[in-house]
C-alpha cells in the first residue's frame, strides 16, 4: 500500500511540476536521478550494502548533470 501511495504521490507531484513550467527533459531528469540516488542510499540503510565515495561521486555529478540541464533550457 505504501508503494502505491508513493508512485501516486510521484506522479501528481511531476504533474505539478510540468504545470508549473518545468520543461519535460528537466523534470524527468530529475526524477531519474532522485530515483538512482535515493535507491543508492535506501540500500545502504536498509540493507547495509556499502555506500562508497565513488558513488557518493557519481550522485554529485548526477546532481550537477541536472542542473546543468536545468541551465541549458533556461536559453
Amino acid at each position: 500500500m505504501v508503494l502505491v501511495a508513493g508512485y501516486l504521490a510521484a506522479f501528481a507531484f511531476l504533474t505539478l511540476a510540468l504545470d508549473g513550467g518545468l520543461a519535460l527533459g528537466v523534470a524527468y531528469g530529475i526524477w531519474a536521478a532522485s530515483g538512482v540516488a535515493l535507491t543508492a542510499l535506501a540500500s545502504r540503510v536498509l540493507f547495509n550494502e556499502p555506500f562508497t565515495k565513488i558513488m557518493g561521486l557519481g550522485i554529485i555529478l548526477i546532481i550537477a548533470g541536472v542542473l546543468f540541464i536545468e541551465l541549458g533550457a533556461a536559453h
